[in-house]
């Protein structure tokens, strides 16, 4: 499983994005039965206008660096998003460049999360496992009570996964897990190599159909800001606007900020100190 779970290559994220392809979408004819969904490699190298051993040593990861100008022309080529180019970009960097970051959450944030009661807020660290949360996240996610003590901390896709409750709240489940996926694996190329993303990528490819069906598609999308509407039996109707921030000098670590509606703030307000007393 490790071969297929854990290990990133650019040969397998362009292999990918060319099969999801056909000649008509990129405006080739089509002559003949196919025996293999997508593009011919040829027809890939045609239309980045590159040499087409080039491009098959290119999928076939052999030691080879390609330019930015073959990446710009690759990208184009493939009908990448704009989070999918930057994901190439960031595959065909030298592994060595990427060094990993402390997961220390300093006093500042630390601070700053507290303060914004009764709107949730978490910090995500590398492999996605919380670092840190407020008492309304507690609340709404139905988390444990934050600790800098406990030395296991829960994992935010772990938990999307495998949590029931979760499903029965959200109809669209399916959907959004996709996207996660597709977000967590953005993040991976950050680390390749990083012990505890492999462990938990081969984690869930044993617990989750979906998320070996989602991660072998290698998709790819980076977080962004969104309007969030779901119901919980607990608490009722809620909408949230959605940020996530991340510290100038760490790619990976995140804030994640719900900020809750006019509505909403009051109930979990309410229901916040209710709790406490």
């Amino acid at each position: 499983m490790d071969e297929i779970g854990s290990n990133i290559s650019l040969g397998e994220f362009l292999r990918a994005r060319r099969q999801r392809l056909t000649p008509e979408e990129v405006g080739l004819l089509s002559y003949g039965r196919r025996r293999t969904p997508g593009l011919r490699r040829e027809e890939v190298a045609q239309l980045a206008h590159i040499g087409t051993s080039w491009y098959t040593s290119l999928e076939q990861d052999r030691d080879v660096s390609p330019s930015e100008e073959v990446l710009d022309s690759l990208a184009v080529a493939l009908r990448l998003t704009v989070d999918e180019r930057r994901y190439l970009y960031m595959l065909a960097k030298p592994k060595e460049s990427r060094e990993e970051k402390s997961q220390e959450v300093s006093i500042g944030i630390e601070r700053m999360v507290r303060s914004l009661e009764p709107n949730p807020a978490v910090i995500l660290g590398r492999g996605w496992d919380l670092l840190m949360w407020n008492k309304a996240a507690e609340l709404l996610f139905r988390l444990p009570a934050f600790s800098k003590e406990v030395l296991s901390r829960p994992n935010w896709m772990r938990r999307f996964l495998t949590d029931s409750s979760l499903r029965v709240n959200n109809t669209d489940w399916g959907a959004k897990a996709q996207v996660m996926i597709a977000r967590f694996r953005a993040d991976y190329a950050h680390f390749p190599n990083d012990v505890r993303f492999k462990e938990l990528i081969e984690e869930f490819m044993h617990i989750s159909e979906l998320f070996r069906e989602t991660w072998l598609r290698h998709d790819v999308q980076i977080a962004a800001d969104c309007h969030k509407h779901w119901n919980d039996p607990r608490i009722g109707e809620m909408e949230f606007e959605h940020v996530v921030l991340h510290q100038p000098n760490d790619p990976v670590m995140k804030i994640m900020i719900y900020t809750a509606s006019t509505d909403t703030a009051a109930r979990l307000h309410e229901l916040l100190g209710t709790r406490e007393h």
